[in-house]
């Protein structure tokens, strides 16, 4: 196996050879159907017969059991109207493999991410079903609810104007929507079944004996899903006669839907570890499968299960993905009889293995995927260097695309993982995996929302197991993310919550880290006696615990809380403090931007000639610590302050000075002029920090 095993997951094979269907993949049918819906598109709703403006988008709806064809008649339908809409056609899919509701936030995160829209981190679902209703305002678009469960789901979603449209797949009526355009689907019609057929089987054995084939398409009750098994089982058995099939599927011994029987015949005709994997892909995450999925659940190669899943594919078992990686689909009508055989065919313990192969082989990707944006680091390459070939990426780029393709497959196996509860250290390894992955390729700021989720994840395995250090680490995180989203008391009553488990804990730094960000969050409400109360709890234990780095840091807090609240005296006290421990820590840097803000200080409390000594003291320390851009704004706050004791000469030459230097590092560092345009700025330490 070649190192781009990770990539390809195998040779690749023609699509066509794969699944015969796919070299002629046209809608079949469905004539009827598609005339009528594309009807009620036009016709006139009840909204307007009353003479009143419509308030909201027409909704049509395709209701059929599993495996009946909804989902690719809503498809067809569609890609037929998609081009008078356009601001584009969003998809989203309302329910998991196993029919449980997809929560509706979920959902909208998905659908604000496709209209390009924010998705701030730990929103609440009304909040987020609003965001999209607005961000679908002003828009003509085409949404597709695949999979609804409940009228509720749908009514969230539905946008306020009648420029759109909704089309959405159900297993029933979605009662509660007002005006809603229903179309029950059947049975596929006998010649749109047969040439279904004849993708799999050829024209020959169809024309020989078209009786034989019509009484097929009578036994499948024309059930699209039926019909393509049984072209699978066909094409698998060249010899056998249409007739055979269909006389197997009458006879007495079989019982149960159209699907089940065809689904049983074709299940009994696999090999022993064939059907033993078939079985397993019942517990792949979110229905969707890769060779590493198939390799961890049956425990054999990536190569050995990437023709296994091409066999699947081509006997109609898995749907094909369109995907630059080798992804496949468990179809949502065969889900339940996977999961019947599975429950009746192999033992609760072999079941929890499989699925805690799947943790463990995706723990390892995820850790290969982010250390190959380390190769920096010795320890990285050797760890990488370690690894089996089939789990390696070939470059940083193909890790990303993995990452990005396989995400939902991620995240509901993290989902799945903590709703198990008895594999929690194996879910534990897999989210902290996910999350270095996500933030090394992506970064903190564009994976927020899903490492909230993630987080929230922690913190229930966390409370569940009593485990209060890494309850206090999701906590922290989650309340990060609350206050970089302005959800500044959510974040503080998450911060405070995370001091108590931090205490519970024993752990410092949790403890700590608690505090300093209870200050920070009374800081942003504007309440400052408390936030330099906090910060002191803060201060007291560094210096007890002797972190002198970070007491010096803290004393800079405490002087920035002071600035703001106008305690000009307190705040020199504490600046003067925070410089005698960056001079003592020898961190030249910190020492130079601590004078620098101990100057702000002296100018608010209009001691102008102090300000000046500062400044030109602080000058000589960033020019020691070659810190081009703080020496630039130094200068210019020594202009304007040379300008406030009438001295405009000497301002004019400071002014100057910081116009060279600026100039000089920006040619130096970008050749974009329009990154410069805030380099003069010097932010306080509070937000520095």
């Amino acid at each position: 196996m070649t190192d781009q095993a990770v990539e390809t997951g195998g040779g690749e094979l023609p699509e066509s050879k794969r699944n015969p269907a796919a070299a002629d993949d046209h809608f079949l049918g469905r004539t009827r159907e598609l005339k009528e819906l594309r009807a009620d598109i036009e016709r006139a709703g009840l909204d307007t017969l009353s003479g009143r403006k419509a308030p909201r988008a027409r909704v049509l709806l395709i209701a059929g059991r599993p495996g009946s064809g909804r989902t690719a008649l809503a498809e067809e339908l569609v890609r037929q109207v998609a081009h008078h809409y356009e601001d584009g056609v969003l998809r989203a899919r309302l329910s998991e493999p196993d029919g449980t509701p997809v929560p509706t936030e979920r959902t909208a995160r998905e659908l604000l991410t496709a209209l390009g829209l924010p998705t701030p981190p730990g929103a609440a679902e009304d909040e987020l079903g609003q965001a999209v209703r607005e961000g679908l305002a002003e828009r003509r678009a085409l949404l597709l609810l695949d999979d609804a469960v409940s009228a509720e789901q749908v009514d969230t979603l539905l946008p306020d104007t009648p420029e759109c449209l909704v089309v959405a797949v159900s297993g029933g009526p979605l009662t509660g929507i007002a005006d809603v355009r229903p179309c029950t689907l059947g049975g596929l019609d006998t010649k749109s079944a047969l040439e279904l057929l004849t993708r799999y089987t050829g024209a020959v054995r169809i024309t020989v004996d078209p009786r034989a084939a019509e009484g097929l398409v009578e036994v499948c009750a024309g059930q699209p899903a039926a019909l393509v098994l049984a072209g699978g089982w066909l094409g698998a058995h060249p010899k056998a006669a249409v007739a055979d099939l269909a006389r197997h599927l009458r006879s007495g011994d079989e019982d149960g839907p159209p699907l089940a029987r065809v689904f049983r015949l074709l299940y009994e005709g696999l090999p022993s570890a064939a059907r033993r994997m078939l079985r397993l892909l019942s517990l792949a995450p979110a229905g969707l499968v890769d060779p590493h999925t198939a390799s961890a659940l049956a425990g054999c190669s990536v190569e050995a299960a990437r023709t296994v899943l091409d066999d699947f594919a081509s006997l109609g078992l898995l749907r094909g993905i369109d995907s630059p990686l080798p992804q496949y689909e468990v179809p949502g009508c065969l889900l339940p009889l996977l999961r019947a055989l599975a429950a009746n065919e192999d033992r609760p313990a072999e079941l929890q293995l499989a699925r805690a192969r799947v943790l463990e082989r995706t723990v390892r990707l995820l850790q290969s995927c982010r250390a190959i944006t380390e190769t920096d680091s010795r320890q990285a390459r050797e760890k990488l260097a370690g690894l089996p070939r089939a789990l390696r990426f070939p470059s940083p780029r193909a890790a990303e695309d993995w990452l990005r393709i396989r995400q939902p497959a991620l995240l509901a196996a993290a989902r799945l993982a903590v709703a198990d509860g008895e594999l929690d250290t194996l879910a534990r390894r897999l989210m902290a995996a996910l999350v270095r992955a996500l933030v090394a390729h992506f970064g903190t700021r564009a994976a927020a929302p899903e490492l909230y989720g993630i987080h929230r994840l922690v913190l229930g395995i966390a409370e569940r197991r009593d485990l209060p250090r890494e309850q206090a680490a999701a906590l922290l995180n989650l309340a990060d993310l609350d206050a970089q989203t302005g959800r500044t008391v959510e974040a503080l009553a998450r911060y405070r919550a995370a001091l108590d488990a931090g205490r519970r804990a024993n752990d410092p730094y949790a403890t700590g880290r608690a505090m300093e960000s209870v200050g920070g969050a009374h800081q942003e409400l504007g309440d400052y006696d408390r936030a330099a109360d906090w910060y002191g709890r803060a201060l007291a234990q560094r210096l007890a615990r002797d972190e002198r780095a970070e007491a010096a840091r803290l004393y800079g807090r405490i002087a920035a809380v002071h600035t703001y609240a106008g305690r000009y005296g307190e705040a020199q006290r504490h600046w003067r403090a925070a410089i005698a421990g960056h001079r003592r820590n020898g961190d030249v840097a910190a020492h130079a931007r601590a004078l620098s803000e101990l100057a702000r200080v002296q100018e608010y409390a209009g001691r102008p000639e102090e300000s000046l000594h500062t400044c030109h003291e602080a000058v000589e320390w960033a020019r020691s610590a070659q810190d081009v851009r703080l020496q630039a704004a130094l200068q210019l706050r020594l202009a304007d302050t040379l300008e406030r004791l009438g001295d405009p000469a000497a301002a004019r030459l400071h002014r100057g000075a910081a116009e060279r230097m600026l100039a000089k590092e920006e040619q130096e560092s970008d050749p974009d002029p329009a990154h410069g345009a805030n380099a003069c700025e010097i932010r306080s330490a509070s937000v520095e920090d």
